[in-house]
């Protein structure tokens, strides 16, 4: 039988998730601290046979988010807790008739707050838009729903998602969920943390400088920044302009982000780039031979980004698991220099961020209530010329050609995931790493910037902890344009030779359990 999003969404957790769930997880799933402690491959399995209800599903999640989230903020604008537990037995009794709405049948979900999410406020962390409602869901955000998520509300992020520490003056700071003292990374912050403590199994994010990368790594759990067109977004006044910023899964484990990529994933007519492959491609084993591979290791780019002392080591230590399943690690290069490759990120993002934020920019009333980050963006956007743009597409291309002549010689590529370790809460953004001054407000993340321009998968995996604090960093598994499947068996592979990520528990939850 041809596998269609139909097709999948019917049988994908009967044919694939159920087989992937075991005894012991059955016989555990009826409490509430172990419900929170399942995949979620493994959670969906359980739905599906009945071995736990949604609302038990709903009830324990919600406990968790009332226990953990006063102290972390990484769900805001909740739903009412009687309506969702309403909405879990409704599914429930769809359960009762085999009648399952698809493999997030139960799952509570806080949506990001960068995509809107119909009758939930949809703030972007801006107080121009603090009382605003989402008057219909986003593309991705619609799959999700009838795939079965129940949402509970957002996930907390910067201003307009801008930089990555997730604070805002609408909902307040996202505290990680290793240290509460330091970031949680963003813009994808409150995701990532409400992962990290289970207050959701799965969780959507979005990425352009790392935003989706990044909080992931620096909260011990995955988030796969998908292909050019892989996940289309819609609605968008640019369809054809807008080739940066992708929606992407974030989960505890490479299978679980390979579940949820198979429900973002598949074209559609409103957005003409988006790629055709079918998407139950993601619900298979992710399990295959890897010896003889080849991976190349990147590091600062030869010396040139400047690293907080532990980053490099931390991440160096961690491709011994890539050794470990056969393959090769070797000092790998890109042809474009790392300045050239910024100037041209910097110029695109100007171009790309900008109209969105220019209308709110000219208007005094509204401009004053703009952080400052966000003129940047406006003003830089303001000075460029059609030259300049010209100039940064070509420069793009030639990132991209960079990139296609490494995989000559690799089959992956790996780069860290940001160039610091998670800062102090009070902070802005890091001002200065190794003694080199930062000139803008994500240039600490220039790191993650040449896979965004070429358009490339990646998978932020988990690292270690290392730095002053022992605190965590992750590492960016980086494929061939259109490879999304390979990379998320890669990252597979890397985690079952790295048993410490599934062990090593937020603070939090080690004192709970």
């Amino acid at each position: 039988m041809k596998m269609t999003r139909r097709n999948l969404l019917a049988a994908a957790p009967a044919a694939v998730i159920a087989t992937q769930a075991g005894a012991a997880q059955r016989r555990a799933a009826g409490k509430g601290s172990d419900i929170l402690a399942l995949t979620a491959v493994d959670l969906a399995a359980a739905i599906r046979r009945r071995d736990v209800s949604s609302r038990e599903v709903m009830a324990a999640h919600l406990a968790r988010v009332d226990a953990l989230n006063p102290q972390f903020n990484a769900i805001v604008s909740r739903v009412d807790g009687d309506q969702l537990l309403r909405e879990a037995a409704a599914q429930d009794e769809d359960a009762a008739k085999r009648r399952f709405r698809g493999p997030l049948h139960g799952f509570p979900h806080a949506v990001k707050d960068t995509a809107p999410a119909k009758g939930i406020a949809f703030t972007q962390g801006s107080p121009l838009l603090r009382n605003n409602i989402a008057a219909a869901d986003s593309l991705v955000v619609g799959r999700m729903r009838a795939a079965g998520a129940i949402f509970t509300g957002k996930t907390n992020v910067p201003e307009f998602a801008l930089g990555s520490h997730s604070f805002n003056p609408v909902f307040g700071t996202t505290r990680n969920a290793y240290d509460p003292s330091r970031s949680a990374g963003g813009s994808s912050g409150g995701a990532a943390v409400a992962l990290a403590l289970r207050m959701m199994p799965l969780a959507d994010g979005s990425d352009f400088g790392g935003s989706l990368r990044n909080p992931a790594a620096w909260n011990n759990v995955f988030g796969f920044r998908p292909s050019f067109g892989r996940v289309p977004s819609a609605p968008s006044s640019n369809v054809f302009g807008q080739t940066f910023a992708t929606s992407g899964p974030m989960a505890r484990t490479a299978r679980d982000v390979a579940l949820l990529l198979s429900v973002q994933a598949g074209s559609d007519p409103r957005v003409p780039f988006s790629l055709k492959d079918e998407p139950a491609i993601f619900a298979r084993p992710l399990d295959r031979e890897w010896k003889g591979k080849r991976i190349g290791w990147l590091g600062d780019l030869g010396g040139a980004l400047p690293m907080e002392a532990g980053v490099l080591e931390t991440c160096e230590k961690a491709l011994a698991a890539f050794r470990t399943v056969g393959m090769t690690v070797d000092a790998a290069t890109l042809e474009e220099p790392a300045e050239t490759m910024w100037r041209t990120a910097v110029t695109l993002r100007h171009g790309s961020v900008g109209p969105d934020l220019i209308d709110f920019a000219d208007k005094p009333e509204q401009r004053a209530q703009m952080k400052p980050e966000a003129l940047w963006e406006v003003e830089g956007y303001r000075r460029l010329s059609a030259i300049q743009i010209n100039q940064a597409q070509m420069g793009r291309t030639r990132i991209y050609e960079a990139f296609r002549k490494a995989f000559a010689s690799f089959d992956f590529l790996i780069l860290p995931t940001a160039q610091v370790f998670p800062f102090d809460t009070d902070l802005r953004w890091p001002a200065e790493i190794a003694g080199k001054k930062m000139d803008s407000y994500h240039r600490w993340m220039e790191v993650v910037m040449p896979v965004t321009m070429a358009g490339l998968p990646a998978l932020s995996a988990p690292a270690g902890f290392g730095g002053a604090r022992k605190l965590p960093i992750g590492i960016q598994i980086i494929g061939p344009t259109h490879a999304d499947l390979a990379v998320l068996q890669m990252g597979h592979a890397y985690e079952q030779a790295s048993p410490w990520i599934a062990t090593t528990l937020p603070p939090a939850l080690r004192i709970r359990r």
